[in-house]
């Protein structure tokens, strides 16, 4: 059973940056696809990252791209979303989550199999 861990949320002001991390542990193979959800004060959930571990392809939502990045440690069976440049409209609960898929093909939450617990992020503006 695949479980997922999230770290690193907190409160920073706008233009300021954080690391979130999802550790990952039982994973069989290495054909999963990896993405970052959020999830605004009462707005639906939302894909914004993901990242096939056996490809190395990522994809980004046009809301983050080119102030966020997502990476995947190897070693450490870790996925990382490195957020820079944050706004106020960046608060949410971020959430790390696993498909298992060799390929990324869909921002739909229900097709995802395995979620993290999620991490707050809040940005003061």
């Amino acid at each position: 059973q695949v479980q997922l861990v999230e770290s690193g949320g907190g409160s920073v002001q706008a233009g300021e940056s954080l690391r979130l991390s999802c550790a990952a542990s039982g994973y069989t193979d290495d054909k999963y696809c990896m993405a970052w959800f959020r999830q605004p004060p009462g707005k639906e959930r939302e894909g914004i990252a993901r990242f096939s571990t056996h490809t190395t392809w990522s994809a980004y939502k046009d809301s983050v791209k080119g102030r966020f990045s997502i990476s995947h440690d190897t070693a450490k069976n870790t996925l990382y979303l490195e957020m820079n440049s944050l706004k106020s409209e960046d608060t949410a609960i971020y959430y790390c989550a696993a498909q298992r898929e060799a390929f990324c093909t869909t921002w739909d939450p229900s097709d995802y199999d395995y979620w993290g617990q999620g991490t707050q992020v809040t940005v003061s503006s």
